[in-house]
C-alpha cells in the first residue's frame, strides 16, 4: 500500500469561491501546511487566487503540492450548465499543468437548495436524464485529458442524483472505465448508508481516489428519520474526526494494504460555517490520528 494523505479547503469550511463566512485563503495555506500535510486540492474555483503564477508563487512558499480540485455543475442539463461548467474546467486547466496536477473531482449539483432545504429537482434521474449525466461526464472526462492530461474521477455526493450504491454502481456501469473513474468518500458514503469497506473491495480497481472523513452515528439515523437537509446536517456536526465517526478505518487500512493500494487519501471535514479557529486543531488531530494507524 502507498497512500499519499492531503488535505482540502473543505476541511477548513470552504464551499464557495466566494463568502465572508469563509476561513481566508491565506490562513488556510498557512494552517494546512502548518498541521503537517503536504498535498491538497485547490478547493472550490475562485476561492484561492485565480491567477495561475501567483498561485503557485503562494503554495510553493509553503512547499505544499497539488493533487487536482473539483467542476460541480448540473451534469443532467447541459443546456443550461454547461457555460458555468466549462468556466471552471477551463479555468483549472493551466492551473493544474503549473502543479503537475492530475486529478479532476467531479460532482453532480444538489437536488436541495443548500441553505434551505427545498428539493429543487427530483431525488432520483430518470432514464434520459440520467444518459445525459453520463453523456456530459464523458465529455468533460475527454476535455479534461485530451486538453489538459487529467485524469476524471467522479464523486458520488449526499443529496445528489448519484448518492446510494445502487445509483453508483449504475453510474459505473454506463461509463467508460478508461475515462471515467470515481472518488469514494468515505463520510458521504457513510452518510448515505453505504459499507465503505464491502464497496472499495468490490470496486477498488475504479478508484483511484480517496476522501477520507467519517459521519456521527446517532446524528446519521436522526438525520435520516427526520429527512433533515445536508447544510443543516453539516452545520449540527454531521461530520466528525476519523477516530470519532462510524467508518471504521482499521478495517479501511486493513482492506487498502490487502488490496496493495496506490493512490491519495484527501482529508476532509465537512464544516460550514465554522468558526476561523477549529478547523486547525481539528487538522493537527486528523493527521496524527492517521498516521498514528498506520494510513499515510
Amino acid at each position: 500500500m502507498h497512500l499519499t494523505i492531503g488535505s482540502a479547503p473543505d476541511s477548513w469550511g470552504v464551499w464557495f469561491g466566494e463568502d465572508a463566512r469563509q476561513t481566508p485563503w491565506h490562513r488556510f495555506l498557512d494552517e494546512i501546511a502548518e498541521a503537517g500535510y503536504e498535498w491538497m486540492e485547490l478547493g472550490p474555483f475562485g476561492y484561492l487566487p485565480t491567477d495561475p503564477k501567483i498561485l503557485k508563487q503562494k503554495i510553493d512558499k509553503r512547499r505544499l503540492k497539488v493533487t487536482g480540485s473539483f467542476v460541480e455543475g448540473d451534469l443532467s442539463n447541459p443546456d443550461t450548465s454547461w457555460p458555468r461548467i466549462e468556466r471552471q474546467l477551463r479555468g483549472w486547466g493551466e492551473t493544474f499543468h503549473q502543479f503537475n496536477a492530475k486529478f479532476l473531482v467531479l460532482i453532480q449539483d444538489c437536488y436541495t437548495n443548500l441553505f434551505t432545504g427545498e428539493q429543487i429537482a427530483p431525488s432520483r434521474l430518470d432514464d434520459a436524464a440520467f444518459a445525459r449525466l453520463v453523456d456530459t461526464t464523458h465529455r468533460i472526462a475527454r476535455i479534461a485529458r485530451q486538453d489538459y492530461g487529467l485524469k476524471l474521477v467522479f464523486h458520488p455526493h449526499a443529496q445528489t442524483h448519484i448518492e446510494y450504491e445502487d445509483q453508483i454502481e449504475q453510474f459505473l456501469a454506463a461509463t467508460d472505465p478508461d475515462l471515467v473513474s470515481i472518488v469514494l468518500d468515505t463520510g458521504h458514503h457513510s452518510y448515505c448508508g453505504g459499507d465503505v469497506v464491502s464497496f472499495m473491495r468490490k470496486h477498488h480497481a475504479r478508484i483511484p481516489y480517496l476522501h477520507l472523513k467519517s459521519v456521527d452515528k446517532t446524528l446519521r439515523s436522526r438525520v435520516a428519520a427526520e429527512n433533515i437537509p445536508f447544510a443543516k446536517a453539516v452545520g449540527m456536526g454531521m461530520f466528525v474526526e476519523p477516530s470519532k465517526g462510524v467508518v471504521d478505518f482499521i478495517a479501511f487500512r486493513d482492506l487498502l494494504a490487502e488490496i496493495d493500494y496506490q493512490g491519495f487519501g484527501i482529508v476532509e471535514q465537512d464544516m460550514f460555517p465554522a468558526p476561523f479557529d477549529k478547523p486547525l486543531p481539528i487538522a493537527k488531530r486528523t493527521r496524527a490520528y492517521l498516521r498514528e494507524i498506520g494510513m499515510g
